[in-house]
């Protein structure tokens, strides 16, 4: 059976989730603290709180759209709404009653979740699964005027990290990672997001 994890950088009241924008959207939100247009609330945003994930879906902050790496602290609150409202965005036998029950769902569904093959600094993929949030326009609101409490731009940080690993100085790059550890999901929660042996 996979493994899955949510590996994060948090403390009692936040958790930090990161997202990679264009400096058209990274600058207004790092300079207002909060997102702000040309941000668009009317489609889904995704979340992810593994730094080394993003850094695989981002390559490093060099997508075209997805150059500015911006680490995004939020209300743990915030995030265990959202997780409480999840739909996995493929059928998992265990989670659901059956193929019906989880189609109706994700067709109302106002946050969807993901599980992917968590990164190695290297960019190998690892046994367990890391998860990605996508919170819906119905939703998003509520993260952009309640939930965040912090941007900043680690676009800096990661070109360093990028570097040193292009360099083969893996030992300084993993210093310069950000600290994360699984994070306590409430046994409720944990049955909405994957089967539980």
């Amino acid at each position: 059976m996979q493994i899955h994890e949510i590996r994060a950088d948090y403390d009692q009241k936040s958790i930090v989730v990161y997202q990679a924008y264009s400096p058209a959207i990274a600058d207004p939100a790092v300079a207002a603290q909060r997102f702000v247009p040309p941000f668009s609330t009317n489609r889904m945003t995704w979340i992810k709180p593994s730094f080394l994930w993003m850094m695989e879906r981002s390559n490093w902050g060099r997508k075209p759209g997805q150059e500015r790496v911006l680490a995004v602290r939020i209300t743990r609150e915030g995030w265990e709404t959202a997780l409480s409202q999840a739909v996995l965005t493929g059928f998992e036998r265990g989670v659901y009653r059956d193929r019906a029950d989880w189609e109706a769902q994700i067709k109302h569904a106002t946050v969807n979740v993901q599980w992917d093959p968590e990164r190695t600094l290297t960019g190998a993929s690892r046994d367990t699964r890391s998860i990605q949030v996508g919170l819906s326009r119905h939703i998003i609101q509520r993260f952009v005027d309640e939930w965040v409490t912090e941007i900043t731009d680690l676009t800096p940080r990661v070109r360093k990290i990028s570097d040193l690993r292009a360099q083969g100085r893996n030992d300084k790059a993993s210093a310069l990672l950000p600290g994360e550890s699984v994070y306590p999901l409430p046994p409720g929660l944990a049955r909405r997001l994957y089967r539980i042996a």
